[in-house]
């Protein structure tokens, strides 16, 4: 029987993924947990309502790949800070249109700002062809 080769957790595709991404999540945290103290969820779900506008809940689990949970806890942080805001809908009162405030507009901009700023410093690490290989593969695998 021919000998295989010992498996590698560290070739194994799905945790160089989750390493990186933690790794690269990690230093966008300090940003938003240090100047905010937003989790990671609760940032997901503001980028979301900023990015494309009002939306539900569940709209946002869909998109976001996010357990309905952790949205409906990110939920209720984001409105106890008053960064938006929920409308029952007429047609259907189990669910509501979440729209962020005046407030949850500008933490957005900020925050946009503060993401782009920190997406190039991590694109300097990689020459012009390895991001755009990066990132193209990235998308390809997460269906984008």
């Amino acid at each position: 029987m021919p000998e295989t080769k010992p498996f590698d957790l560290v070739d194994f595709l799905p945790y160089l993924l989750n390493q990186a991404a933690e790794k690269t999540g990690i230093g966008f945290q300090a940003t938003y947990k240090a100047r905010y103290g937003l989790l990671r969820t609760e940032w997901r779900v503001l980028f979301h309502l900023g990015r494309y506008g009002d939306m539900t809940a569940k709209d946002i689990c869909d998109r976001a790949r996010l357990h309905k949970t952790k949205v409906s806890r990110a939920v209720k942080a984001l409105e106890t800070r008053r960064y938006l805001t929920r409308r029952e809908l007429p047609q259907d009162r189990r669910n509501e249109v979440l729209s962020l405030t005046r407030t949850g507009q500008v933490l957005y901009r900020d925050l946009s700002i503060s993401a782009r700023d920190y997406d190039a410093v991590l694109a300097r690490t990689l020459s012009a062809e390895e991001n755009r290989v990066l990132r193209g593969c990235l998308k390809k695998l997460a269906g984008f």
